[in-house]
């Protein structure tokens, strides 16, 4: 054993692949995921040891995170899903992975802000200002049902947040036969702190700033016993969003991570994870016309009565079995529900009326009638990997047989709204909106629209209920060549019921859904690869569950007078790349060309294109592009990771001749983040953050962006943006280090993402001063 900052430091952390071979290391329990990856091929001899100087340069999260490469925290070694059963460096598809000490260093919470910094991933607005919760695009596809929590799907449209995780990991591409149904860019996986019963710990972050910012994050580790350990998460936080106050953001979360191993090849471990987010919202400003740019400086109109809210609850079971030399099986459990909800208040231009008495046919900025809607989430999962490593005809193989079912149930309703307000000045009498002129400069304008809210019925009930089963294997030829495919079955019962007064209208189909990945990969020296992959992803009709039959956005599409379920959407990635590891494996460098087919797109009929098609899987989209990366240690004083891709995406085939060839929505074709420190002493360090966008047009996923033949142009875009951020640290002693973190450094106006109509634009936050300090005992 060895320490370091006062946390006990296991030999089984430091050599992993002693521990592996062994398979009784303590940590083989708690970092199995590694322990497949590393087992395929040990790790060469210069990184069995890491020197307790570099610790102390390159931080502390290779401390805790047993998925980090030693001595360069920003470097993820292995991924936390062990279905991965080759490090990332050997893994043939592009990833990247957020590291805990990143996302701490960045000054970024949750998980919206930290995957708005991602290459390939913009940030989406939902249909009618939809505030459920996060939504993604990334490589031009949907990515709000895709995201998983320690490799099962956390459906809904939840917060997120970031205090209980290890790592987050973003993997690009199709990725159907690990991920299930849709995934048709990719996934989000979000790898969590679990108990272990090597070391004791209770680490703590209090942060302070600007816009009433409070934050306060706990992590303890307590080691009750060789086989018993506990460790528990608390969080705290509340914010005003920079120069938007009184709009606001409030979070409060526990988790709770009980570790049990009665046998040295058994283990069982329970989590508990509770998130409570209350957000006061600002749907931001609007475009001032087609073709126009996004209105500055719109007060906030936000109403009091206006919220977003999530409560997430959820329980997970995982146990562990090394049945014998070269096998193992891993189930793990899950019990889960949510509530959302959301109540916000939009702007836009609209003409006054010409029986206006005090500006008869002026353009004024008003408020709209609203945008609201509640979700309640129940969902059961269980997911059971067998592993094993076999010599067949003198090629080692480490096969995976997995099975899954899953349970996912949602519920849709709406509030009912009351308004007591003014005239609304765009229509001169009528109170239909009781909407408010930003140019009155009326006072108190929270409170204009006298808004109140009660929860009304629900409206759609959505279910899909899956059982799935696959099998993956990666085969080393020779030294330098390596096989490797999958393939995953998931048969499925879909059931939809929409309600409109008394009137219900119920949906029901099942099918079943194929999809396959595969390549090679050629290492002409160990610590380099080049690779050839392709992977598939599968949709079903309706498969959002937030939207009903709004079948422009992933809802059930139906045709008047016919029982129509439609094929399945498919998607398609092929993909080359390299990937080298130097400066004995503390800094990765990676490449990667990719051209992305998605078919059968479903698209909304218009006029008789039903009838002539036959079909409403009448879209197909191509996304290609480069994307470059770097992380880790460019010194052993300097760590980074950099990211850029450059994309293109077009519209192949749709309904509406005139959308061939457009882009997608909220799709940026250049984007770029670096974030690098420097150590400039053994306290004191410094870096920062940048991130660049390339414009986006506003539309929405089933058609091209909106486009205006009139002018010629996108209708609705937004502008190019360059953001920078800054950080510095400092070790006050062994046991506390400070830190100062500023985001949005020039104060740059900028903005994420537009709805179709332009009527709101999300606004990116101004800038922000925190100090935090750690402790860690």
């Amino acid at each position: 054993m060895r320490t370091n900052r006062g946390i006990i430091r296991p030999a089984s952390l430091r050599q992993r692949s002693a521990a592996l071979a062994a398979g009784l290391s303590a940590a083989a329990a708690i970092a199995t995921p590694a322990i497949a990856q590393t087992a395929a091929q040990p790790a060469p001899a210069d990184e069995q040891e890491v020197q307790l100087d570099t610790l102390k340069i390159q931080g502390r999260t290779a401390d805790v995170n047993p998925y980090a490469q030693e001595g360069a925290p920003y470097k993820a070694r292995v991924s936390g899903d062990s279905r991965r059963t080759r490090p990332l460096a050997e893994t043939p598809q592009t990833i990247t992975v957020i590291t805990e000490t990143q996302i701490k260093e960045s000054g970024r919470t949750d998980l919206r802000s930290i995957l708005a910094l991602q290459p390939g991933v913009t940030v989406g607005t939902g249909e009618n200002g939809n505030k459920f919760g996060d939504r993604y695009v990334l490589r031009g596809q949907e990515l709000k049902s895709d995201v998983f929590v320690d490799g099962l799907r956390d459906p809904g449209m939840t917060i997120r947040e970031s205090f209980n995780v290890e790592q987050v990991e973003l993997t690009k591409g199709p990725s159907s036969t690990f991920a299930g149904r849709g995934s048709s860019g990719g996934a989000v996986n979000a790898i969590t702190k679990q108990a272990s019963t090597e070391y004791n710990f209770v680490n703590a972050d209090v942060t302070g700033g600007t816009d009433e910012y409070a934050r306060l994050t706990t992590d303890a580790n307590i080691k009750l016993s060789d086989s018993f350990a506990l460790r528990g998460n608390v969080l705290y936080s509340r914010e005003d969003v920079p120069e938007r106050s009184p709009a606001n953001r409030k979070r409060f979360g526990t988790s709770l991570s009980a570790l049990m191993k009665p046998a040295h090849n058994f283990s069982m471990t329970v989590d508990y994870y509770h998130l409570t987010a209350n957000d006061y919202p600002d749907l931001g400003t609007y475009f001032s016309a087609a073709g126009g740019t996004p209105v500055k400086n719109v007060p906030v109109y936000t109403q009091q009565g206006d919220f977003v809210r999530s409560s997430v609850n959820t329980l997970t079971a995982k146990i562990k079995w090394n049945i014998a030399d070269g096998f193992r099986l891993e189930n793990a459990a899950r019990y889960g529900t949510a509530h959302n909800g959301f109540v916000n208040t939009g702007a836009r231009l609209a003409t006054r009326s010409a029986s206006d008495p005090t500006a008869p046919g002026a353009v004024d900025t008003v408020l709209d009638t609203g945008h609201q809607g509640w979700q309640r989430i129940e969902y059961l999962v269980d997911q059971l990997n067998l592993f094993a490593d076999a010599k067949l005809l003198g090629m080692k193989h480490s096969f995976l047989i997995g099975g899954e079912l899953s349970h996912n149930k949602v519920l849709n309703g709406t509030y009912t709204l009351t308004r007591s307000g003014a005239y609304n000045c765009a229509t001169g009498t009528s109170t239909t909106l009781n909407a408010w002129c930003v140019g009155n400069g009326v006072a108190n304008i929270d409170t204009v629209q006298g808004k109140s809210y009660v929860q009304g019925a629900w409206n759609v009930d959505w279910q899909v209920d899956t059982r799935s089963v696959y099998l993956m294997d990666t085969v080393d030829l020779t030294k330098w060549l390596t096989l490797f495919g999958g393939a995953r079955l998931d048969n499925y019962d879909y059931k939809l019921v929409t309600q409109s007064g008394t009137t219900q209208t119920p949906y029901s189909y099942s099918g079943n859904l194929w999809n396959f990945h595969g390549g090679l990969s050629v290492k002409p020296v160990h610590d380099g690869q080049f690779y050839f992959s392709f992977g598939t992803a599968t949709n079903i009709n309706g498969g959002e569950s937030d939207v009903g039959t709004s079948c422009g956005y992933g809802g059930f599409c139906t045709v008047s007078g016919t029982n129509y379920y439609g094929s399945p959407v498919k998607t398609t990635n092929f993909e080359i790349g390299t990937k080298w590891e130097i400066f004995k494996h503390t800094l990765m460098l990676t490449a990667a060309a990719f051209k992305l087919y998605k078919d059968g797109v479903f698209q909304t009929a218009t006029g008789d294109s039903y009838s002539t098609s036959g079909t409403l899987n009448t879209g197909r989209y191509k996304v290609e592009g480069i994307e470059l990366g770097a992380v880790g240690n460019i010194t052993p004083r300097l760590s980074t990771q950099i990211g850029m891709s450059f994309l293109r995406s077009r519209v192949l085939a749709s309904t509406t001749a005139a959308e061939v060839g457009k882009k997608l929505s909220n799709f940026a074709n250049v984007q770029i983040n670096a974030q690098l420190k420097y150590q400039l002493t053994d306290k004191l360090g410094i870096g920062g953050n940048v991130n660049h966008r390339s414009s986006m047009a506003a539309g929405q996923p089933d058609t091209a962006a909106v486009y205006s033949t009139t002018l010629g142009t996108y209708s609705y875009q937004l502008p190019a943006y360059t953001t920078f951020d800054a950080f510095a640290t400092y070790k006050v002693n062994s046991h506390f280090e400070a830190r100062v973190n500023v985001q949005n450094v020039g104060n740059t106006d900028y903005y994420l993402a537009a709805y179709r109509s332009g009527t709101f634009v999300y606004i990116g936050d101004k800038r922000r001063v925190t100090f935090t300090l750690s402790g860690k005992f």
